[in-house]
């Protein structure tokens, strides 16, 4: 090669808000679906949300090409473990996890992935949610939401849950998700 390698030191095409809740017996997620070009609102129909497997989804939000490339990256390792036919699946905590890993690894080579990440699903019987950013730094909670309008959205689901006194039911999610979006 010419010159020296250079990595990326800020996204180009973006998304901002993704928003995930559990609900009793469940976890909902929605995101806009806008890729912003800088401040350029480019890209309408941008989809930011993976379904993995049957017990498994994904929310990314931060640099579009990034979340491209991981979500082949997953795509192939689902594909692995679906040849493997040996009765297992990548649950949403092991994916939670290995994603904690490689951000964290992408991270430390001082060339990491510009993404903040929701990871959703049902683990045994229960609801999970996990939340990772571009540091590696990961948590789980019952709310979660990124960008400008996560500030916004949190509020509104904290106050549906403190109504309720605990989780909702799957329609009293969607319509904090609506209202959310």
């Amino acid at each position: 090669s010419a010159g020296p390698k250079k990595h990326t030191q800020s996204p180009i095409t973006t998304g901002t808000s993704t928003f995930a809740m559990k609900f009793d017996g469940g976890v909902i997620m929605a995101a806009d679906t806008l890729g912003s070009y800088g401040s350029l609102a480019r890209y309408t129909n941008v989809q930011r949300i993976m379904k993995v497997n049957e017990t498994s989804v994904l929310a990314a939000g931060g640099d579009i090409a990034d979340f491209q490339f991981l979500q082949e990256v997953i795509t192939q390792k689902q594909i692995d473990e679906d040849c493997r036919d040996d009765g297992f699946t990548l649950k949403p905590k092991a994916l939670h996890s290995w994603l904690t890993r490689v951000l964290y690894n992408r991270r430390s080579k001082f060339d990491p992935l510009w993404n903040i990440f929701l990871v959703g699903g049902i683990e045994g019987d229960e609801p999970y949610l996990g939340y990772v950013n571009l540091q590696g730094t990961a948590f789980t909670e019952t709310l979660l939401a990124t960008g400008l309008g996560g500030e916004m959205a949190l509020p509104v689901m904290r106050r549906a849950m403190e109504k309720k006194g605990g989780l909702l039911n799957k329609e009293e999610a969607r319509e904090v998700m609506l209202q959310c979006i």
